[in-house]
C-alpha cells in the first residue's frame, strides 16, 4: 500500500511540473531547450569500457610518416574532445512475428480407506453416515489455455545529426553525444544520439554511420500539442500499473 501511495505522489508531482510547463506555453509554440554542455546534463556519467594494455608510441625522427597519422597532411576529421562530426542515421527495419500457444491438462485423483487397521468402522462416528470409507476424496481438475500473438512492425528513419566528442577512452575510441531540436508550428521534434565509435570508422567527410556506433542510444520523439494528444492521461497510466486484471 505504501508503495502505491508513493507512486501516486511521485506521479502527481511530475504531473504538476509538466502541467505548469504546459500552462506557461498556452497560446505559444513549445520552447526550445537551451544549448548546454552534455557532460553537465543531469544523469550524465562518463563511459567506462574494457581497455587493452597500453602501448608505448615509437618515435621515428627520420620518417616522414607520423605515428597515428592517416596521411601526410593534417587530418581534418574529429579527433579531440569538443570536435564535431556528422552521424548518418538510415534505419529501415522490418519485423514480423507470430506465436500461438495451446495447453490442456486434465487430472483426476481419488482416495479411500476401506481398510485402516480396523478403524474404518469408526469413521462414521466422526463423519456423516453418508460417507463411504472406500471413497473419501475425489478431485477432478481440467485446465485449458490458449493464446496467440502477432507482431508486424516497420520502421524507417533517414536523417543526419551533428554530434560532439565528449570523451576519449584510453584505447582511442570516442564517446559522442548529439542532440537536435526542430520546431514546426506547435510541435518540437527532438533527435538524440549517443554511443562509442572508432576513429577509423569516421569517413573522409567527417561522417560516421549509425551502425558503426557501439552502445548506440538513438531517440527520435517530440513534444507539443500532437504529442500531448497521443499520450494517455496520468490517471490511466497509474491504473494500468496498479490494477492486476
Amino acid at each position: 500500500m505504501a508503495v502505491a501511495v508513493s507512486l501516486i505522489c511521485a506521479t502527481a508531482l511530475l504531473s504538476g511540473c509538466n502541467t505548469m510547463r504546459r500552462l506557461s506555453e498556452v497560446g505559444e509554440a513549445p520552447k526550445l531547450s537551451g544549448i548546454n554542455n552534455p557532460t553537465q546534463s543531469p544523469g550524465y556519467r562518463p563511459v567506462s569500457m574494457p581497455m587493452p594494455a597500453p602501448q608505448v608510441a615509437e618515435n621515428n625522427p627520420n620518417s616522414l610518416w607520423r605515428t597515428g597519422a592517416r596521411s601526410f597532411f593534417k587530418d581534418q576529421r574529429a579527433s579531440q574532445v569538443g570536435d564535431i562530426l556528422t552521424v548518418s542515421i538510415a534505419i529501415d527495419d522490418k519485423a514480423k512475428l507470430a506465436n500461438t500457444t495451446a495447453r490442456t491438462r486434465k487430472n483426476t485423483e481419488g482416495m479411500g480407506a476401506p481398510s485402516l487397521l480396523g478403524l474404518e468402522s469408526q469413521i462414521t462416528k466422526v463423519l456423516p453416515e453418508t460417507v463411504n470409507p472406500a471413497n473419501l476424496f475425489s478431485i477432478n481438475s481440467n485446465t485449458s489455455n490458449s493464446g496467440g500473438g502477432t507482431l508486424d512492425r516497420t520502421e524507417s528513419i533517414d536523417l543526419k545529426v551533428a554530434a560532439i566528442i565528449v570523451q576519449i577512452l584510453p584505447n582511442g575510441n570516442y564517446v559522442i553525444h548529439g542532440r537536435q531540436e526542430i520546431r514546426v508550428n506547435s510541435e518540437v521534434r527532438e533527435v538524440q544520439v549517443a554511443g562509442v565509435i572508432r576513429a577509423a570508422d569516421i569517413t573522409s567527410t567527417n561522417t560516421v554511420s549509425y551502425d558503426k556506433i557501439a552502445e548506440a542510444r538513438i531517440s527520435y520523439g517530440g513534444r507539443g500539442t500532437i504529442s500531448d494528444v497521443q499520450q494517455p492521461r496520468y490517471g490511466s497510466e497509474i491504473m494500468d500499473i496498479l490494477l492486476p486484471f
